[in-house]
């Protein structure tokens, strides 16, 4: 009887509890202090910090390409030799920006303007980041 209870429970918990489903827009919350998403119609998808450049289309947009966004000289560098943002460069770089930029240069004096390092939720975002810009497309 107490194992029956217990599978209750957790059943219970489990529906009660809604599960971050591809495309949430939850999974943006840590990344709007200085980012928005903004359509190139200038639709409003998530309303951010201009800190950031707008990541509207990010995946499969060259590094530090976007116009009017002043990139730190690093990042523009790996764009210039051919970095593209996909859901693998976009996890290594979410996780620790300035080590990327460090490795990807093959630059130990490589550094990102984005201080913020993302623990987890990155394929989460990435979903979220792709389910907006296939929408407005």
């Amino acid at each position: 009887m107490p194992r029956l209870l217990i599978a209750a429970a957790l059943a219970a918990a489990t529906l009660a509890s809604p599960a971050l489903a591809e495309g949430d827009a939850r999974a943006f919350a840590k990344c709007r202090a200085c980012h928005s998403v903004t359509a190139p119609d200038g639709t409003v998808i998530y309303r951010g910090g201009r800190t950031g450049p707008d990541l509207y289309g990010v995946i499969g947009r060259q590094a530090g390409s976007l116009d009017g966004y002043r990139y730190s000289p690093s990042l523009a560098a790996a764009g210039e030799a051919g970095l593209v943002w996909d859901e693998q460069t976009l996890t290594a770089f979410l996780a620790d920006p300035t080590a990327f930029l460090r490795a990807h240069l093959e630059d130990g004096r490589a550094r990102s303007n984005m201080s913020f390092k993302l623990a987890s939720g990155a394929p989460d975002i990435l979903a979220y980041l792709q389910s907006v810009t296939d929408e407005a497309s």
